[in-house]
């Protein structure tokens, strides 16, 4: 997410320091932590302002959920909102999606959400995309198998990009929608999202069960260097 830059965001994230894990490689295979007893931990990749992630924290006590958000500017105004909430179930992280492994356990994610992902509409640059096969491989290995890929974009070439993908490694995908509130507001909004809709633009939507699995090396290396042509 691209914002102005902050002549104050230090002492802005100081403010709500609380909320942010700067040593987030060491929580690595210990995140429930920081919140013992919750039922499931929770992980939103890209949470931009944190509206997604304020409301879905505070609409799940019981639930862990951390923030990752590569955007420093993005992830203060976020962390504000859940101060201002008085939220306790919610903490961000500003990494690269690339580092999940670095910093999240084998099988210790329950949930994670991909809400509104950089299409990059270049065929050249599909492996950027964060439901390209080589980051599902990632995402499986971080949770638990049986647990959940929730995916959202207004981006329907993206969307069945992602489909075909997930088809690709073998992963089953359920309630698929390509109009997710055709019928009235269904689930919690991301900011994006409440633009998109506003306008009249179909989202879509899906939710995917993940299982461990590994790509050969020589498909990898195929993938990309078809996407790239």
């Amino acid at each position: 997410m691209r914002m102005r830059k902050m002549r104050n965001l230090e002492p802005r994230t100081e403010k709500c320091g609380d909320y942010r894990v700067t040593n987030a490689q060491d929580r690595k295979g210990r995140w429930r932590e920081k919140m013992p007893g919750c039922k499931a931990l929770w992980v939103e990749l890209g949470c931009g302002k944190g509206k997604f992630t304020a409301e879905t924290a505070a609409a799940n006590p019981d639930v862990l959920l951390v923030a990752v958000e590569r955007c420093r500017e993005a992830m203060v105004v976020a962390m504000e909102k859940a101060q201002a909430m008085g939220l306790t179930n919610v903490f961000f992280i500003d990494m690269d999606v690339a580092n999940m492994e670095s910093v999240f356990a084998p099988g210790e994610i329950d949930r994670l959400f991909v809400n509104f992902p950089d299409p990059w509409p270049r065929k050249k640059n599909a492996k950027r995309r964060l439901t390209f096969r080589t980051f599902l491989e990632i995402y499986c290995r971080c949770i638990q198998e049986g647990g959940e890929l929730h995916f959202k974009t207004d981006n329907a070439p993206l969307f069945a990009f992602s489909l075909e993908e997930f088809a690709a490694c073998g992963l089953e995908v359920k309630n698929v929608t390509d109009d997710l509130h055709r019928d009235g507001i269904v689930g919690i909004m991301t900011g994006y999202e409440e633009k998109f809709h506003a306008l009249g633009t179909p989202i879509h939507r899906c939710e995917v069960v993940c299982r461990p699995f590994v790509l050969p090396p020589q498909e990898k290396k195929k993938e990309e260097k078809a996407h790239e042509q």
